[in-house]
């Protein structure tokens, strides 16, 4: 790099500098500077394109009568001079056609040998469009506002153009999903299916299973420990389990069949590629992505529904004051010699809004109706502020209306159950298993909810197999040892029969009288059980939507629980609805349907969350493929070999019998029999039985498995035509494998050369994300994004919905709710932070844009000293020693976490002074400030005449003194606060 210095016009010395000292090095007697600009102009180029600027903008002039006309002529008539004076215009690109008329692009002056590589085109041509359509609309606005000449129009080629200048080259697609694309027609095409590794957690004797498994398939191996001393460690453990695998500090040539080689590499994922016999395994995969240390967590006060949000470049936000606009991704700016990363924010026509990475959460993912891109709003303008006001008024109306039914729910009088009787205890502790930390929770709250006189509408929520039925059971038992009846609705007769098998397992030691109502029963076993019931001979009675007909009537029921409540018909759950009035109700579900989960996140409806997988629990490994007989055969032989069982879902019930030949064919080692609705009772129930004690291998079977059958042999599933299937379906079928301490596998098929639909996609893309536990809630989040916001709150609702997004449109709700019951709405205490140290995640430790991001989000999310160690502690467990710049990022969240809960809106660093003003003199409990001036009397001191402020002294002008200054004095406060309050 070279430096020049100037004496007027005069260039005085030309030098060399060196990049990181800055200094100078040697001079330089002459220096040639290349225009660096696309537009390089002849003066006859020059001059034949100012004409016809000139004759453009006369044209556009003369057909309109608009008052900004002038402005136009004055901007463009500028630009002319400047250019007949030579003078170097730096928006002149923007001209570009009336210099160039025929469109050139890098494609044109490219060797016709050359190969053109596509990546995705599919999402090429959805990006083309979407730019498109954003220009074309930016394009308008500007017209409209006369910024622009209509000849500025076709600065860029379109979509059809692109694809006439590719035409004569040889091309290359490469796609995720091997699926025909319009517009390419491949002369041949290499399908390469490989499938990702699953993750192991550290536990080595699952990896060993799977090494197992590849030595006798002789594939060569590769596992990536990450280091040395794990390497080594690793070659070790494996060696103990009857695995021999050989370290190897780099990797040179083949991997010999049958060898598994250990190196102290770090990846981000493997893989395993079937058909050339060879598997590359990662050092997250063997042990995971780093985490806290610590034991479980306690219950955090924040909601645990924080609505889902995994941010991309392209994607549209919703900012509450600026409106929507579209995410372009991170810049890392030099604002006042500070040096920090911004999210990079589109408006409509030129505007950008650069927010401060430390405010991340001021802007959340905008969720519409339909998977149209939304209109951008304009920064400034009065109209979003128009259009929130219109939605607020909207969601007021509707406040009132469900506050009133709240009211409703609240003022009725229920039966108050009695505290737990001895029995209630002796049951509890005879539960076989340790109760996670929320399932203890749940049961606490429900318990309370029916000693208390209100009528109990409980919403449990927990991901499949996380223990809600235990959770239900206990409230059945309080119920009956208060002498009422419970009757537990469930969506499907097999289920049903489940939890009649469950509760009479877990009653077996009590005079309790369970009874199962579904088509398992004859119609004389039914008028037997209902005139039971009628006359309260029995005390819990489980059945399906059978239990809600007219002939079925109760002597005191006094709970009821509903499985699934989202599976049920509108006739059902009207009836469900009446029951509510003045019975307690507990509603179990995995995913909540989008009005459920709306209705939790404002506190209309009474919540309990199981979020803690159950001990050993491992999560499913989700794979989506196209079918391939190979692929199948793979997946059901290695689930054989370790003795378990498979689901295959097929829902076809016509066609079902030719696939089980098809299957018996590929795989004739299996054993394989059917099961679907359209059985009889009795056969159906025989297989289902049959499958339990493992007397065959492979079920094939409609979605009638989907709800909760419980078989913890089952350890695999396969989909057939997955693409047909909404999300929350995927979710409960995968649901039906991993009920064991051993890795369960799913996989999601779609037919061979099928185009799948966007949204289909993007069902299975989510179902595969989310492998992790407790993702029922982030699963019912991305359903409502694809299928839009929709049905939420009845259709007058709709538009205005899609004209804030859905997490706005929520909290204003929430807000108008809170107003109208007289709740305060606490404002958060915004803290300005003016100390000039460098606070950003250069790419150099974090060079990805989505994991940047994730982690700006943790860090604007520190509430504690507790949660800065577990920020800090991830970043050197994932990424190494913390560099300096984000230590200060770190350390600003958390000074200003602590400056909230003392009401100090603004720290600022001069000199050698932090000055803390504080939002009114009331702000700091007084015997607070007492004692924090005593201890610290010769470097802080408090003037509260009229802005109330705390000086802190500094020993010198070093803006990281001035930040480890601030933060002492502020952890001081917290302590002596919290020895105050104890």
């Amino acid at each position: 790099p070279c430096r020049m210095e100037f004496f007027g016009d005069e260039v005085d010395s030309i030098r060399h500098f060196d990049l990181l000292s800055q200094r100078s090095t040697d001079k330089l007697a002459s220096l040639s500077i290349s225009p660096a600009r696309e537009l390089v102009l002849s003066r006859d180029t020059l001059n034949k394109g100012l004409a016809k600027i000139e004759e453009n903008l006369s044209k556009a002039i003369n057909k309109s009568k608009n008052p900004r006309d002038e402005r136009l002529k004055e901007k463009v008539w500028g630009l002319i001079e400047s250019i007949g004076e030579d003078v170097f215009y730096k928006k002149l690109e923007n001209y570009f056609p009336f210099f160039y008329p025929d469109k050139k692009t890098v494609l044109d002056y490219t060797d016709p040998s050359t190969l053109i590589v596509l990546d995705e085109p599919s999402r090429i041509r959805e990006s083309f469009e979407s730019w498109e359509q954003g220009f074309t609309e930016q394009f308008k606005a500007l017209l409209e506002d006369r910024e622009v000449l209509p000849g500025q129009s076709e600065l860029f080629i379109d979509y059809g153009e692109f694809l006439s200048g590719i035409d004569r080259f040889n091309q290359l697609a490469l796609q995720a999903l091997p699926k025909s694309v319009p517009d390419f027609a491949p002369k041949s095409i290499y399908n390469f299916s490989s499938r990702g590794i699953p993750f192991y957690h550290g536990k080595i004797d699952v990896l060993v299973e799977d090494l197992k498994y590849w030595r006798a398939q002789k594939y060569s191996v590769i596992l990536c420990a990450g280091n040395t001393s794990r390497a080594q460690n690793l070659v070790s453990d494996l060696f103990d389990k009857g695995i021999e695998a050989v370290y190897s500090p780099g990797m040179e040539g083949e991997v010999p069949q049958g060898q598994i080689i250990v190196l102290p590499e770090s990846i981000s994922l493997g893989f395993e590629y079937s058909e050339g016999k060879f598997a590359l395994v990662s050092d997250k995969e063997i042990y995971g992505v780093g985490k806290s240390k610590k034991g479980r967590a306690a219950p955090s006060k924040k909601s645990k529904l924080d609505p889902f949000t995994d941010l991309k470049v392209g994607d549209y936000v919703v900012h509450e004051t600026h409106g929507i606009g579209k995410y372009l991704g991170i810049e890392t700016l030099v604002v006042n010699d500070q040096k920090r990363d911004y999210l990079n924010i589109k408006y409509r026509g030129t505007d950008r809004l650069y927010i401060p990475t430390d405010q991340v959460d001021v802007i959340q993912p905008y969720i519409g109706m339909d998977d149209k891109p939304p209109k951008l709003s304009k920064l400034g303008g009065g109209e979003w502020q128009r259009t929130k006001n219109k939605v607020r008024q909207s969601v007021q109306k509707l406040a009132m209306d469900l506050v009133e039914l709240y009211a409703q729910r609240e003022a009725a009088q229920g039966f108050q159950f009695s505290p737990d009787t001895p029995w209630q205890r002796q049951f509890e502790d005879m539960f076989p298993y340790q109760e996670t930390p929320d399932q203890e929770r749940a049961i606490e709250e429900i318990k309370r909810d029916m000693e208390s006189s209100k009528v109990m509408d409980r919403l449990l929520c927990g991901d499949v197999g996380y223990g809600k039925t235990e959770v239900a059971i206990r409230a059945a038992f309080k119920a009956v040892m208060d002498g009422k009846q419970v009757a537990l609705l469930s969506p499907t007769t097999l289920l049903a029969q489940q939890h009649y098998n469950t509760f009479i397992s877990r009653f077996e030691e009590f005079p309790v009288k369970i009874q199962v109502l579904s088509r398992f029963r004859t119609p004389a076993q039914q008028r037997e059980i209902l005139k039971a019931l009628k006359q309260g001979n029995i005390d819990i009675i489980i059945g399906t939507h059978r239990l809600l007909s007219k002939d079925v009537s109760f002597k005191d029921l006094g709970l009821l629980i509903v499985d699934e409540e989202q599976r049920f018909g509108v006739g059902h759950k009207e009836t469900i609805k009446n029951l509510k009035k003045n019975v307690d109700v507990l509603t179990l579900t995995a995913t909540p349907i989008p009005r459920t989960l709306h209705m939790s996140l404002i506190g209309i409806r009474d919540i309990s969350i199981i979020e803690t997988p159950p001990e050993d629990r491992l999560p499913v490994q989700t794979y989506v493929v196209e079918y391939n007989d190979a692929l199948i055969r793979d997946a059901i032989m290695r689930e054989v070999h370790r003795g378990g069982q498979i689901y295959f879902v097929y829902n076809r019930v016509r066609s079902m019998e030719r696939m089980a030949e098809r299957l018996r064919k590929l795989v004739p080692e299996a054993k394989i029999r059917m099961a679907h609705g359209q059985m009889s009772e009795s056969v159906l129930e025989q297989v289902m039985l049959d499958f339990y004690d493992k007397k065959f291998d492979v079920l094939i079977c409609s979605t009638i498995i989907e709800s909760g059958l419980d078989i913890p042999n089952a350890n695999t599933v396969i989909v057939y035509d997955a693409d047909y299937y909404g999300l929350s379906q995927l979710y409960q079928l995968r649901g039906r494998v991993g009920r064991s301490n051993r890795l369960a596998y799913a996989y999601l098929t779609y037919r061979k050369d099928k185009i799948l639909s966007e949204v289909a996609e993007k069902r299975l893309r989510a179902i595969k994300e989310f492998t992790e536990f407790g993702a029922g809630f982030k699963i019912a989040m991305r359903d409502l994004e694809i299928r839009g916001a929709g049905n939420i709150l009845g259709p007058q609702q709709h538009g205005h919905m899609a004209a804030v997004g859905y997490e706005l449109y929520c909290k204003l709700l929430d807000e108008a709710v809170k107003k109208l019951k007289g709740e305060e709405t606490k404002e958060t205490v915004d803290v300005t932070i003016d100390i000039k140290v460098n606070a950003y995640i250069d790419n150099d430790y974090i060079p990805l844009e989505g994991q940047k991001i994730e982690i700006y989000k943790k860090i604007a999310a520190i509430e504690n000293l507790q949660d800065k160690y577990d920020v800090e502690e991830e970043l050197e467990d994932r990424f190494g020693d913390i560099p300096s710049s984000v230590a200060n990022l770190v350390d600003i969240a958390y000074i200003k976490a602590l400056a909230g809960r003392f009401n100090i809106v603004e720290i600022t660093h001069r000199e050698r002074e932090v000055t803390l003003r504080l939002a009114d003199p009331k702000a700091i409990d007084s015997r607070v400030l007492m004692i924090i001036l005593n201890e610290n009397q010769n470097r802080l001191r408090y003037e509260g005449r009229r802005i109330p402020r705390l000086r802190i002294g500094l020993h010198n002008a070093n803006p990281t003194t001035a930040l480890a200054e601030t933060k002492d004095i502020l952890e001081q406060m917290q302590k002596i606060q919290d020895e105050q309050h104890k």
